[in-house]
């Protein structure tokens, strides 16, 4: 690409933060291509100016920067390797850029499949919520070639304010991974602590308020109403990888692998308060 010429853009998966991603790609003018099992979020970003195609492949055959926002590791190898799927449609010079959250290993295979077809992966697990993705205030973390995440930087700075490039391909699910267990650890420990705290009859959003102002502060307690243990234990699946394959002992990561399971149901059902209802 030329430093005046944008790219054309696909992105594979458009769900809750893939819709504000768009948004803010087309506001910036690029021009998107989209694709999605949910006919709900195809209209939704069709509706905002994105083209939509119908397959993996007829998105790689109109981009030459693709990003992917599926769920699952399994979901990222079909829509790139499987039928129909992304990596046979596009051109040498191509860029993949995987925003899913994935273990380092499969971005790592995917990267040496895609390089015997000239094609580039960019790793580029995102971060903090939904509310970000809407004001353009995501944390992109990029593993890859210093050429293909300046490439990425353009790109991903139309909906995310910060970019840390963190190594090579696999570096930035590394860092998603550690990311996500320092998450879920302190918010397990924020339902223990609520609970602990509500049952002394103290006013829990006054305390959060003060520990807000202390030692206690976290991004998961400002961010509490926010949070919901839904991708928890893939989380802390892939957390566990990483730490088998290194022959670590991780005593903290199996007891918050297994508690994130019971605070998924705690969360969405009877949480403590750490906040007032709006």
């Amino acid at each position: 690409m030329t430093g005046t010429q944008k790219e054309k853009v696909g992105i594979i998966g458009v769900g809750r933060m893939g819709q504000p991603m768009v948004k803010h790609l087309l506001k910036h003018g690029y021009t998107v291509t989209a694709h999605d099992i949910s006919a709900d979020n195809v209209a939704k970003v069709r509706e905002m100016g994105a083209s939509i195609a119908a397959t993996s492949a007829q998105v790689g055959a109109a981009s030459d920067f693709v990003i992917l926002g599926v769920g699952y590791d399994e979901e990222v190898n079909a829509v790139v390797l499987g039928e129909h799927g992304l990596l046979a449609a596009l051109k040498p010079g191509a860029i993949i850029a995987v925003s899913s959250t994935v273990a380092p290993d499969t971005v790592k295979a995917l990267d040496e499949q895609a390089r015997a077809k000239g094609v580039d992966i960019l790793d580029a697990p995102i971060c903090r919520g939904r509310w970000f993705a809407d004001e353009g205030k995501l944390l992109a973390l990029f593993g890859g070639k210093p050429e293909v995440v300046e490439r990425g930087r353009a790109v991903f700075g139309t909906f995310a304010s910060d970019i840390a490039h963190l190594g090579d391909v696999g570096h930035g699910q590394v860092a998603k991974a550690m990311n996500n267990l320092l998450l879920w650890i302190t918010s397990i420990g924020l339902i223990e602590a609520g609970r602990i705290a509500e049952s002394t009859g103290i006013d829990l959003p006054k305390l959060r308020d003060a520990l807000m102002m202390s030692s206690g502060k976290s991004q998961a307690l400002e961010d509490w109403d926010q949070t919901s243990f839904t991708w928890a234990l893939k989380d802390m699946q892939i957390v566990s990888k990483i730490s088998d394959q290194a022959g670590l002992a991780a005593p903290i990561t199996g007891a918050v692998k297994e508690l994130v399971k019971e605070a998924r149901r705690i969360k969405a059902t009877n949480p403590p308060q750490w906040t007032r209802p709006s």
